[in-house]
């Protein structure tokens, strides 16, 4: 890798009002870690820190059609996935993806449920992210309750994130990254796995409420970092350690689950 990378991220995920997750944090997330982001929205949602109160489906031929044209013309060193919401977008993306000759990386962040509580996902769109989008990923990012729906397992320590990390490799993702903070505990462990290797990393969490859009910015920034040629262990950690300081440093806005500080810990040489 590294050769004549640009940087370039095409984001498939649902919009944000709120501006904290979805495509609003990957933007600022690409954008953060040098890389150049480009949309694909899949969904407009109604959104504050307090929830998800509407959903309103982008129709599938512009879902599509957003692609095809960024694809064709800017072109994208990496696609990262956010909120598909039922089965025929995610076939319709994974197709689309595979219509390309040098297929850009996939990080897939399989966004099932908002910080609020709130479903964004329909059961259908589980058994198609199994069989057609996982198995094109360079990279999978499952909380622990995505894992669980995803392997049918209970997780509840780290022995549980490898045990459904390996299964989720099983599916065909060249690697997972099973997030584990929703486990109790000082700690937070993430746990990456390839074919080759497992790794644990760990970090103290972070006693607050300001942590939406976590998982949108961990995966973004991670493909922003893939799609300039960083390796991708060197890229999650990395990624990690930016999201932690964008908790750290969270500005405090809204009533509910706070946004992160996007702008966090970019100029101080660490990336």
């Amino acid at each position: 890798m590294g050769n004549g990378k640009q940087g370039r991220v095409l984001i498939v995920a649902g919009s944000d009002s709120g501006g904290g997750a979805g495509i609003q944090a990957d933007i600022k997330s690409v954008t953060a870690m040098g890389g150049f982001a480009m949309t694909a929205v899949t969904a407009i949602t109604v959104q504050n820190t307090l929830g998800v109160s509407a959903i309103h489906e982008v129709p599938l031929d512009i879902v599509v059609g957003q692609m095809r044209a960024v694809l064709e013309d800017l072109g994208a060193d990496a696609v990262k996935t956010g909120m598909l919401h039922n089965a025929e977008i995610v076939e319709a993306v994974a197709e689309e993806l595979s219509r390309e000759e040098s297929a850009p990386l996939l990080v897939a962040d399989p966004v099932m449920i908002a910080k609020g509580g709130a479903s964004l996902l329909e059961d259908s769109a589980v058994s198609a992210l199994k069989e057609v989008l996982i198995p094109l990923s360079a990279l999978v990012t499952p909380n622990v309750p995505e894992a669980e729906v995803l392997t049918g397992r209970k997780i509840v320590d780290v022995e549980g994130q490898k045990g459904a990390a390996d299964a989720l490799l099983g599916l065909g993702a060249e690697a997972v990254l099973v997030k584990g903070g929703h486990l109790s505990g000082d700690l937070i462990f993430d746990v990456l796995a390839t074919q080759e290797t497992i790794q644990v990393f760990s970090s103290p969490r972070i006693d607050t409420r300001h942590t939406h859009g976590t998982g949108c910015t961990l995966a973004s920034a991670i493909a922003a970092l893939l799609a300039q040629g960083i390796e991708l262990t060197a890229a999650v950690a990395a990624a990690r350690d930016y999201v932690h300081e964008a908790i750290r440093t969270a500005p405090g806005f809204g009533k509910g689950h706070g946004p992160l500080n996007f702008l966090a810990v970019v100029d101080d040489g660490e990336i």
